[in-house]
């Protein structure tokens, strides 16, 4: 996961290219892939009715985040199969809890978005790695990762991935991890 860090406005008017590109990829999910954000974080219980009372609205609401916010290049079946999929789904059918998760947002959202977008809050000085994949939404800079995380102790920018990078990426995302414990063992 990368590290959740806002924008150095000191930075804006000296920004990298992928800088720009992150920025680029933020404006775009706000204005064309944060529905679901809004629904989960002001009315979670709407939606969540149809997300236990219908499997095809449970794969509908699931599936879509899957295929936009993974390296699959729009073909979703290259990084996760079809059983990876249904395996991912049951886990949320089968208890019922697609209305308690999507309950998360209106719990945290508020707070994860200042971290993304707003100020850098109070530091994080523990060790910290982080690994930012190409097709996450939020792809901080690493000099605007130390502003909030000033121990950063390992950093990478691995050449594939996504949101689901443990899911999709399951052996790069296992050599990131070691990769930075190795660091603080």
């Amino acid at each position: 996961m990368p590290p959740l860090a806002p924008p150095d406005p000191a930075t804006l008017d000296d920004l990298t290219g992928a800088e720009r590109a992150a920025l680029a990829t933020l404006r775009e999910a706000d204005e064309w892939g944060s529905g679901y954000s809004a629904q989960q974080s002001t009315r979670p219980q709407t939606v969540g009715y149809g997300l236990v009372d219908s499997p095809a609205a449970l794969c509908a609401w699931i599936v879509e985040k899957f295929w936009s916010w993974t390296g699959s290049g729009g073909d979703l079946h290259r990084v996760i199969t079809r059983d990876e999929l249904l395996d991912n789904l049951m886990l949320y059918w089968l208890p019922g809890t697609g209305a308690s998760s999507a309950r998360l947002y209106w719990e945290s959202l508020r707070q994860v978005n200042e971290w993304i977008s707003g100020s850098a809050g109070a530091p994080v000085t523990v060790p910290t790695g982080c690994s930012v994949f190409p097709k996450e939404l939020q792809r901080p800079s690493r000099r605007w990762a130390e502003r909030r995380f000033p121990n950063i102790r390992y950093w990478n920018e691995p050449g594939k991935g996504g949101h689901f990078a443990a899911f999709e990426q399951p052996a790069l995302f296992v050599d990131e991890v070691r990769s930075f414990f190795r660091l603080v063992r």
